[in-house]
Order: C-alpha cells, then structure tokens, then sequence
C-alpha cells in the first residue's frame, strides 16, 4: 500500500500534555553524552537565566515521537511501519524546553512524495505549552520502504 498523498495539508488534533520533568531531562542528557551542567544542575541552568534545568536541542523527539503516533497508525495514509526508516529531522526553536514544561504537541502532514518505489512522509510538530506558547517547530522524514 502506498502511501495517500490526499493526506498534505491535513492537522491532527492536539495531544494530551506531557510535563517535562527535570530527571527525565537528566536521563536524556545523560542517555546522548550532554555533560552541559544546564542540562543537569538547576543553578546552572538558572545561572544562565533558566527556571530550571534545560533539554538538550534533540529532547523533543521525547515528546513528538510518541504524538506521531497519530500519524502512523492512521490506516487511511497507508504508513506500513515495519518498513519505515528514518530520513531526517530538523529543529525551529521559539524557546528552550525547560523542567516544569507542560508541552501539547500538533502534527500536519507537509509533505507526500514517492521515489524509487519508495515513500517518503514529511511532518511538521508544533510544540507549545499547554497555556499555547510557542516553543518549537520539529520536521520529520520518514520513508516507506517499497516492497521490491
């Protein structure tokens, strides 16, 4: 099945908000090799004029991965995940991702294409706080792997 290019342009719903705790921003920072003291230590981070401890730049995938969910398991757009690799992901930031952060998150379909037998899926996450500021925009691609 290929994937349904009717699909561009179309908005999911919002997701249920995630809080942002301060240990899982450790744990990612740690789980990546990010030695920042912002990423680990509070007074670090508000040292530099942060509430509390920072996410490292990639931290969102956290959050946006698990709300892509909406999008791959959409039987109509045809996205057979067991063939899925990832192509590539990019990073808009309004602010940083901060401890104590309640973070909603939209997916909109940008872009459908194929190539080769192959699909490729590009999305767009806009991540806000539950109170809707803006904090930042992360483009997905994925291909669909033919079954040549």
């Amino acid at each position: 099945m290929s994937l349904d290019p009717s699909f561009v342009g179309r908005t999911y719903p919002p997701t249920a908000p995630y809080q942002v705790g301060r240990e899982k921003i450790r744990e990612f920072a740690t789980a990546i090799g990010a030695t920042d003291p912002a990423h680990h230590d509070p007074e670090a981070a508000r040292a530099l004029g942060h509430p509390d401890v920072v996410a490292p730049p990639t931290f969102p995938v956290v959050v946006t991965m698990a709300a892509s969910r909406q999008i791959v398991e959409d039987p109509e757009l045809g996205v057979d995940y067991s063939r899925v690799v990832h192509g590539d992901q990019r990073f808009a930031y309004t602010r940083p991702v901060v401890a104590g952060d309640e973070l909603v998150c939209v997916n909109t379909i940008e872009e459908v294409t194929t190539r080769g037998g192959h699909g490729f899926l590009t999305t767009r996450t806009d991540v806000s706080t539950a109170a809707g500021e803006p904090v930042v925009a992360v483009w997905s691609k994925i291909v669909v792997r033919g079954e040549a």
